[in-house]
C-alpha cells in the first residue's frame, strides 16, 4: 500500500498540481487580457467570463485531492483536536472519530462520482454549453467528477493508515502532506 500511495502522491505532484496550476495562471491571463481589451479597446468577448469561470474552478477541482493530502482544506477538526490534549483514552477516540469521518466522506465522494457520470454523458449526448454558448459543458464537468473521484482516492488511502495507526501498525509519515511540514 506504501508503493500505491507514493505513486499517487507523485501523480498528484508532477501530474495533477501542475495542470491545476496551469490552469489557474491561464485563466487569470485571460481575466487580465479581458480587462486590457474592455478599457482600451472597448470591446470584450462574451464567451471570456465564462471561459475564466469555468477554467479557474476546473483548476480548483483538479487539486481537490492534493488539498485534502496536505490537509490545506476547510476541515471541522474540533473533536479530534480536543480529545488529542484530553488523555490516551479521549486520543483513541478522536482517531475513531477521524477514521469515522473519513470512512463517510470517502463513500460519498465515490457515490458522487458514480452518480456524477451520467451527468457527463447527459452533457456530451446533449451538447449542453454554458451560459454564453461559448463552450460545452462537459469538460468542466469531467473536471468536476474527477477532483471528487481524486479526493476520494486519497481519502481511501489516509483511511487505510488510519485503520493502520488504530491497529498499533507502523504508518509512513510523509511531512510535507501537512500544511505545517509543507510550508
Amino acid at each position: 500500500m506504501e508503493t500505491a500511495y507514493a505513486a499517487w502522491r507523485t501523480f498528484q505532484d508532477k501530474v495533477l498540481a501542475r495542470v491545476a496550476a496551469s490552469l489557474l495562471v491561464g485563466c487569470t491571463l485571460l481575466a487580465l487580457l479581458e480587462v486590457g481589451r474592455r478599457y482600451l479597446i472597448g470591446r470584450s468577448f462574451e464567451w471570456q467570463q465564462d471561459a475564466v469561470t469555468f477554467i479557474m474552478l476546473s483548476g480548483v477541482y483538479l487539486y481537490f485531492s492534493v488539498a485534502q493530502r496536505k490537509g490545506s482544506h476547510l476541515a471541522v477538526t474540533v473533536v479530534p483536536e480536543l480529545c488529542a490534549v484530553a488523555g490516551p483514552r479521549a486520543q483513541l477516540a478522536g482517531q475513531i472519530v477521524k477514521a469515522i469521518a473519513l470512512a463517510f466522506s470517502m463513500v460519498f465522494l465515490g457515490l458522487v462520482f458514480w452518480w456524477g457520470i451520467p451527468e457527463v454523458e447527459d452533457a456530451i449526448k446533449y451538447e449542453t454549453r454554458t451560459e454564453s454558448l461559448g463552450f460545452p459543458m462537459w469538460p468542466f464537468l469531467l473536471a468536476l467528477l474527477l477532483g471528487f473521484g481524486f479526493m476520494a482516492i486519497t481519502q481511501m488511502f489516509q483511511l487505510w493508515f488510519a485503520i493502520q495507526k488504530l491497529r498499533g501498525r507502523p504508518v509512513p509519515e510523509y511531512p510535507e502532506d501537512t500544511e505545517e511540514g509543507g510550508h
